[in-house]
């Protein structure tokens, strides 16, 4: 792709525009899929390690369009909310592209929400129809479903993957013709809602960010562009569909390039990842830092073949410089970070594949294509100029269309266009971003602004510690002071507070340093595998009696 950029804009202050090559997507998921279909029909487009089954993108057609015949004889219409609860599976693929063709909204809800959090989903989103797994790990969907449907105005039914339900819902879709299918998708406008999916936040109920198919589909295109994906790609998927990772940058960064689809597990697990990456050839492999981590530290790391894999994205949080190494020494030289969020659909920048080592530790690279960006002062909304930290901002087709039926919660959100991310960002003279924290994430300790990113880099440097995260806890005296939750490498001796300063003493300035030192098995995360500072906070200030 070219690297042209749309125009010239002062070079002093933070503010790109990405590149206008190639032009967006101007159609639905449905007919996007329809050519892809056309052009590579007999080429791999899904694998389903767990439930070894594969499908060509002419069968996957095939079976996705006979979902959405059926969902149509059952009652769906277009615009109506699908609910899908389920870990990752091809029915969750299949699912996500029968909804886009006949134009049902699908509502994307946590694997690992429990009854309360899905009974709000149901009822905000006025869910009609739920495709749900019948458990996963120590969930049981069923019960919850059973425990909160009464409650719920306006559910009509629920569909469990893998039971009869299933199976009698696919046995309909002869009462409704192709031509009929046809029809109904040539009237949807890629402009129009198709997915919804929930932000959790640290206060109140998450939001729906609602997204179109000009957001998701063009989203998962550029990520793909900026891999270099070709109809040659295999990209392992071990990142939740629930989210934009797995069903943007994962599925449609595929389908729009004729890409395979490689599903290692319904959830996590290295080695299965890592052998599935091996087994199917996999060329891009996906994950957020804590699962690369957990893979590159397996005991027997070295016996899986991973010499096809060129590419991938790590995205979720930065990526540790001494992570990236090991990517490095591993043959994976053309790694991209990715940097987004769900209202943006959700990369806003996003490494090349041929950046520097720097570029990909010290950033998470610069503006996407026909994207716009900048780094704005959070209390007067100036624009700042280059090397000052500030709230980045973005805007352009990605910017969702709003949140669910909440306008007040949208325009706090929106502005002119331009979405406030509640991330703290530094813009390089080459235009390159770094990414310091969220603004609540930041530290005043006695006046000095602490960014724990920078520490947590440091840290990393120590030959025991397998992975830092630092947080801000209450302090009578300054105000915040810093621990450091930290994960020790298998058999190294566990770190002391005052250890730590020693090892940080002259590398650090002193404000710097952390005064505690909280040595844990796993850090608190969502489903997404974004650390919960938020949670390390509450627990951190509880247990040190700081409350």
């Amino acid at each position: 792709m070219t690297d042209a950029p749309l125009e010239t804009l002062d070079p002093t202050l933070s503010h790109t525009r990405g590149e206008s090559e190639p032009a967006l997507i101007e159609q639905t998921i449905g007919d996007n899929f329809d050519d892809t279909v056309r052009r590579f029909g007999d080429r791999e487009a899904l694998v389903d390690v767990a439930q070894g089954r594969r499908w060509t993108y002419a069968e996957l057609r095939a079976d996705v369009d006979r979902l959405a015949r059926a969902l149509l004889a059952v009652g769906v219409k277009t615009g109506d909310r699908v609910g899908i609860w389920a870990p990752n599976c091809s029915e969750w693929t299949l699912v996500q592209f029968a909804t886009a063709k006949m134009g049902a909204v699908l509502v994307n809800i946590n694997p690992s929400y429990r009854s309360h959090e899905l009974q709000y989903v149901l009822g905000q989103a006025g869910i009609s129809t739920l495709i749900s797994a019948e458990s996963f790990k120590t969930s049981n969907y069923r019960q919850m479903v059973d425990e909160v449907r009464d409650e719920v105005d306006g559910l009509e039914r629920v569909i469990y993957i893998g039971t009869s339900d299933w199976d009698e819902l696919l046995a309909r879709a002869d009462e409704v013709s192709e031509s009929e299918l046809s029809g109904i998708q040539a009237g949807l406008k890629n402009t129009d809602p198709i997915n919804i999916q929930y932000t959790s936040g640290t206060t109140g109920f998450p939001k729906g960010a609602t997204l179109s198919h000009r957001n998701i589909l063009n989203n998962g295109y550029f990520v793909g562009e900026l891999c270099d994906y070709t109809e040659a790609d295999r990209v392992c998927i071990p990142v939740p569909f629930y989210h934009c990772f797995g069903m943007v940058m994962g599925n449609l960064a595929c389908t729009t390039h004729g890409a395979c689809m490689v599903i290692p597990a319904p959830g996590f697990d290295p080695a299965v990842t890592l052998q599935a990456t091996q087994d199917e050839k996999v060329t891009s492999l996906y994950g957020v830092p804590t699962m690369f981590i957990a893979e590159w530290n397996l005991p027997n790391f070295a016996d899986y073949d991973l010499s096809t894999v060129r590419t991938g994205i790590m995205a979720g949080s930065p990526c540790p410089a001494e992570l990236m190494k090991k990517l490095i020494a591993s043959g994976i030289e053309e790694m991209t970070i990715c940097y987004g969020m769900t209202e943006t659909s959700p990369v806003s920048t996003q490494n090349r594949t041929d950046d520097t080592f720097d570029q990909k530790v010290g950033t998470v690279g610069r503006v996407g294509p026909h994207l716009e960006i900048k780094i704005a002062d959070p209390v007067t909304g100036e624009t700042l100029p280059r090397g000052k930290a500030g709230e980045f901002m973005t805007k352009g087709y990605s910017v969702m269309l709003g949140y669910w039926e909440q306008p007040d919660k949208t325009a706090e959100a929106i502005e002119d266009g331009w979405m406030h991310t509640g991330d703290i960002g530094v813009m390089h003279d080459d235009g390159y971003v770094e990414i310091t924290g969220r603004i609540k994430d930041m530290v005043i300790r006695g006046g000095e602004n602490v960014y724990p990113r920078e520490i947590e880099e440091f840290l990393y440097t120590h030959p025991d510690i397998l992975d830092a995260q630092v947080i801000g806890v209450p302090d009578a005296k300054y105000g915040e002071e810093l621990c450091a939750w930290i994960r020790m490498k298998e058999g190294a001796a566990p770190l002391t507070a005052e250890s730590l300063r020693e090892f940080c003493t002259g590398q650090l300035a002193h404000y710097k340093i952390p005064r505690y030192v909280e040595i844990v098995e796993e850090f608190p995360m969502t489903v997404t595998g974004k650390i919960r500072k938020v949670e390390m906070r509450e627990v951190t200030a509880e247990r040190l009696g700081l409350l």
